[in-house]
C-alpha cells in the first residue's frame, strides 16, 4: 500500500472567488519552482510536498509533522456541479475540502448548500475567507498572514475581527464550532478559517500549510491505496474532443489504468463495459479549461490523477458514474450498478419525482429530501421527460401535492404542459427544496381557503337606524358588517341564540351582491320577518352558524382575520347558553 495523494475540491458560492483561490494556488506552485514542478492533470492539480513546503516555507516546519503524503491533487473543474458529482460508495470523493466565503458577504445560498453536502458526506473542510484585499483601508503586505493583519490600521483590524465574527455566528447555526486558524485548539471539533486574499496572494501559504497539516494528521488511514490494483474512478465529464473524439474525463482514486484494460461504468439502466484505447493528460501546466490545451499520450495512469479515457461506445456515459477496471467483468458489472442502485430510486409508492445531473447531485438532493422526510417515487438522472410529468400526474387522485417534479441543474425536455403538474429547479439544491416546501404549503393554504368557502360565514351586523326599506314579507334593512361576512342565504340569529330567517338577497349602490365583509353598509332581504315584531332598528343580528362548521373553523382559525375570531367566539357564547359543549 501506498500513501496517495488527498483529493480536495473547493466550494462555495458563485463568485466568492473558487476559482481564483485555485488559480494562486496554482500560480504560486508555479513562481514558487521550477516550471513543470506542478502537474496538471485531467480536471485536477497535482501539487507535490516539495513544492507546498517552499510555498509555505517555515510554516510547514512549525507544525512538526513528518509528511507522507506525496502532495495535494485539487479537483480544479469549475462550478458547483463538479463538487456535487464527486460521489464514490461511502461518501465524497473529496477527501478534504475548502470552502470559500466572501468575507464581506459571508454565508450565502450556496456556501450554505455547500455545508449541508460536507456534513452528510462527513468531508472535513477548512474556510477560505477570501477578497480581505477588498475590505475598506486593508494595506496589501509581504511576508507571513498574521503580521499583515497585525499591522493593519486599528479600523481595519477591527473590521477583520467583526466580519471572521460574524461567519462564525452563522456557522454555529448550522451547528459548527470555528474560529481563525491561529486560534483553534483542537481541529478534531473546530473548523479553521484562514482570511485569504486570491487577488494578492495574502493567505495562501497558511491555507495549503493547514490543508496539508489536516490531511497529514486526519487523513493518511484512508488514503492508503493499492497502485497495482484495478484502478477505481468517478466520471466527471464526457466530452467531444479534436482528434480523440468522444472521451470521458475521470478521477482515479484508487489502483492503475492501462492503455488496453476492459472498464465498467455505471450506466442508468445497465453498465457499460467497453476498452481503453488511449490516455491522455495534458501538456505541463496546460490550462484544462483553455480548449486550446493539448495532451500527451500515456500508457498508464496511477491514483490519484485526473486522467482523459478514450474508449468506444461511451456515448451514454453521464457525469458522476463510477468506473472500475475489471478483471472479472460480472462481478465489477455488479459492483458498479448496486453503487448506481445506492442513489437511484424507483419504486411503485407515492411521492414526488427527482431529476439530477449527475449520481453524486442526485445523492445528495435525495438525502436533504430524506432528513425534511419528503417522500419519493422516482429519482433518476438526466432531463425531465414526458415519462417523468406522467408519473408526477398520475399522483393526482392519491395526494396532489405529491405532483410535482423536481430537478436540480436540468431541463424540461418533456414539451407538455400539464396543470397538474409543479415543476421545480434550479442549481442551487436547498432552494429546490425550500421553493418545494413553499409550494405545498401555498397549495394547503389554497385547499383550506376554498374549504372555508364551503362553510357558512361568521358575521355580525347592525341594523341602521332610519334604514328600514320594507318592514315586512319580506323585510328589507339597511346594515352595517361590524364583523366577519355576511353573505346571500346565510341563516340569521338574533343576539339570543334564536334562528330568525336566511338572508334572501343583497344590494350595494342598487346592485345585487353575494357577499359583503367588515365596514361594508348594504340593504338585506329578510323574509318572514315583520320590523317592529322580530327585528328592530338597532338590532344586532349575527349568522346562525351550525355546530359542524364552526368546528372546521377552528381547525383552519390560522386562515381566519382577528375580527372573524371575534365574531366566533361570540356566536359560541350566545350557542352555549341552551348547549354548554357546543362547538366543544
Amino acid at each position: 500500500m501506498t500513501i496517495r495523494c488527498p483529493i480536495c475540491t473547493v466550494v462555495g458560492h458563485v463568485d466568492h472567488g473558487k476559482s481564483s483561490i485555485l488559480d494562486r494556488i496554482r500560480g504560486s506552485a508555479i513562481v514558487k519552482t521550477e516550471a513543470g514542478a506542478i502537474t496538471q492533470a485531467i480536471g485536477a492539480s497535482i501539487i507535490p510536498l516539495e513544492v507546498i513546503k517552499k510555498i509555505c516555507g517555515p510554516l510547514l516546519d512549525a507544525m512538526k509533522l513528518n509528511f507522507t503524503i506525496p502532495g495535494l491533487l485539487f479537483i480544479d473543474t469549475p462550478g458547483h456541479a463538479a463538487f456535487t458529482n464527486l460521489r464514490k460508495r461511502g461518501g465524497n470523493l473529496a477527501d478534504i475540502a475548502i470552502l470559500v466565503i466572501d468575507i464581506r458577504e459571508g454565508l450565502m445560498p450556496q456556501t450554505i448548500e455547500s455545508i449541508e453536502i460536507l456534513k452528510q458526506y462527513k468531508t472535513p473542510f477548512i474556510i477560505a475567507a477570501n477578497k480581505i484585499d477588498l475590505l475598506a483601508g486593508w494595506k496589501k503586505q509581504e511576508g507571513a498572514l498574521l503580521n499583515n493583519i497585525n499591522t493593519q490600521s486599528p479600523q481595519t483590524i477591527e473590521q477583520i475581527e467583526k466580519k471572521l465574527y460574524e461567519i462564525v455566528g452563522k456557522l454555529a447555526e448550522y451547528g459548527l464550532q470555528a474560529d481563525r486558524f491561529d486560534r483553534v485548539e483542537d481541529y478534531t471539533k473546530q473548523i479553521a478559517i484562514v482570511p485569504t486574499s486570491a487577488e494578492t496572494g495574502e493567505g495562501i501559504p497558511e491555507l495549503l500549510m493547514v490543508l496539508s497539516g489536516l490531511a497529514q494528521k486526519f487523513l493518511e488511514k484512508c488514503l492508503e491505496c493499492d497502485v497495482d490494483g484495478p484502478a477505481k474512478g468517478i466520471i466527471l465529464e464526457v466530452k467531444e474532443d479534436k482528434g480523440i473524439g468522444k472521451s470521458i474525463d475521470a478521477i482515479l482514486y484508487d489502483g492503475t489504468l492501462r492503455v488496453n484494460d476492459t472498464i465498467v461504468i455505471g450506466g442508468l439502466h445497465e453498465p457499460i463495459v467497453t476498452r481503453v484505447k488511449a490516455l491522455f493528460e495534458p501538456a505541463p501546466l496546460a490550462e484544462m479549461r483553455d480548449k486550446k490545451s493539448k495532451f500527451t499520450s500515456v500508457k498508464e495512469v496511477a491514483a490519484a490523477k485526473g486522467v482523459k479515457i478514450a474508449a468506444p461506445d461511451v456515448q451514454d456515459v453521464v457525469a458522476g458514474m463510477p468506473i472500475i477496471q475489471a478483471t472479472d467483468i460480472e462481478k465489477a458489472k455488479e459492483d458498479v450498478q448496486s453503487q448506481v442502485e445506492e442513489v437511484v430510486i424507483e419504486t411503485d409508492k407515492t411521492g414526488i419525482v427527482v431529476k439530477a445531473d449527475s449520481l453524486g447531485s442526485l445523492e445528495a438532493l435525495l438525502k436533504l429530501l430524506k432528513e425534511e422526510k419528503i417522500e419519493i417515487k422516482k429519482a433518476t438522472i438526466g432531463n425531465i421527460t414526458k415519462k417523468d410529468i406522467a408519473d408526477a400526474s398520475a399522483n393526482k387522485e392519491v395526494d396532489p401535492f405529491t405532483c410535482v417534479v423536481l430537478g436540480f441543474n436540468v431541463e424540461d425536455i418533456s414539451g407538455i404542459c400539464d396543470a397538474n403538474v409543479k415543476i421545480i429547479s434550479s442549481q442551487i439544491i436547498y432552494e429546490i427544496i425550500d421553493k418545494f416546501k413553499k409550494w405545498v404549503e401555498e397549495q394547503k393554504a389554497e385547499q383550506q381557503a376554498s374549504e372555508l368557502d364551503t362553510l357558512v360565514q361568521p358575521c355580525k351586523v347592525h341594523i341602521m337606524k332610519g334604514y328600514i326599506f320594507r318592514q315586512s314579507n319580506p323585510a328589507v334593512v339597511g346594515v352595517e358588517v361590524i364583523a366577519g361576512t355576511v353573505t346571500a342565504n346565510a341563516p340569521i340569529m338574533n343576539r339570543k341564540g334564536k334562528k330568525l330567517t336566511s338572508v334572501k338577497g343583497m344590494q350595494a349602490d342598487k346592485k345585487s351582491i353575494d357577499k359583503a365583509e367588515k365596514g361594508k353598509q348594504v340593504a338585506i332581504s329578510l323574509p318572514n320577518l315583520t320590523v317592529g315584531r322580530q327585528i328592530n332598528e338597532e338590532d344586532i343580528l349575527y349568522s346562525d352558524l351550525p355546530e359542524a362548521d364552526f368546528k372546521k373553523f377552528k381547525k383552519l382559525k390560522s386562515h381566519l382575520s382577528e375580527d372573524q375570531k371575534m365574531v366566533l367566539k361570540e356566536i359560541a357564547e350566545i350557542k352555549r347558553q341552551d348547549n354548554v359543549v357546543w362547538g366543544v
